[in-house]
């Protein structure tokens, strides 16, 4: 096996220390020095637009927020299923990420940061969220490792009460919030029904037909009025 090539390192402002590494052809970010996504395995990432856009996809103008820009195939992804009138907000905490997906990583995904609809937040999901109520017609979340946080125990903030309220807030009625997890989660699916939303569980393979692990995408609706 070849020895894995460094090609960046970061700290995000959470304090990780946060690598891109290369082996052959297959891109890694370490968090920590563990494996945090790899550009072998993302067909749940993909998975996570394709469920999370089920109904913007058929809207005029929808408008869709990617918490984490990873690799850029959830983006990808999401800009494949809506129409060209679409609007989408990714929100990337680390800005190096940016950069490397404007570099090394851009031709993994096809470039979906180069798309006229996509718009970049450098900064803190929730503060996206925040500044846009009532605004999106779905919001994708795949931060960190997912309810579970990985590598910042803050992330963790997303997927409480109070997160998903900021969630549901920025949802317009009939909106949807999509979570990518690495595991299963029953106390978040129950805190997902506690916070309002009509809650849907899919379970996923890292790799969609190909296999791999198994990831799970809870969908939580934003029930409209009347």
């Amino acid at each position: 096996m070849k020895p894995l090539e460094l090609l960046d390192e970061t700290i995000t402002p959470n304090g990780a220390d946060l690598k891109l590494v290369r082996r052959d052809s297959e891109y890694i970010i370490l968090a920590n020095g563990k494996s945090l996504m790899s550009s072998r395995m993302h067909g749940s990432e993909e998975a996570l637009a394709t469920f999370g856009c089920r109904r913007a996809r058929a809207l005029e103008q929808p408008s869709v927020l990617v918490g984490g820009l990873g690799m850029g195939f959830t983006l990808r992804a999401t800009l494949d299923v809506l129409p060209l009138d679409a609007m989408v907000v990714v929100a990337e905490l680390v800005p190096a990420v940016v950069e490397w997906n404007r570099g090394p990583l851009g031709p993994l995904a096809g470039h979906p940061l180069k798309d006229k609809r996509v718009r970049v937040h450098v900064g803190d999901v929730a503060v996206a969220l925040r500044s846009c109520p009532g605004q999106f017609d779905a919001v994708l979340l795949d931060v960190d490792n997912g309810p579970a946080a990985f590598t910042a125990s803050e992330n963790a903030g997303l997927y409480d009460d109070r997160g998903l309220a900021l969630a549901r807030a920025a949802l317009k009625m009939g909106g949807v919030l999509a979570v990518w997890s690495a595991r299963e989660n029953r106390r978040f699916e129950q805190r997902l029904r506690y916070g309002g939303f009509a809650v849907e569980v899919e379970r996923v393979r890292g790799r969609l037909k190909k296999g791999g692990p198994r990831h799970v995408i809870f969908l939580g609706h934003k029930p409209p009025l009347g």
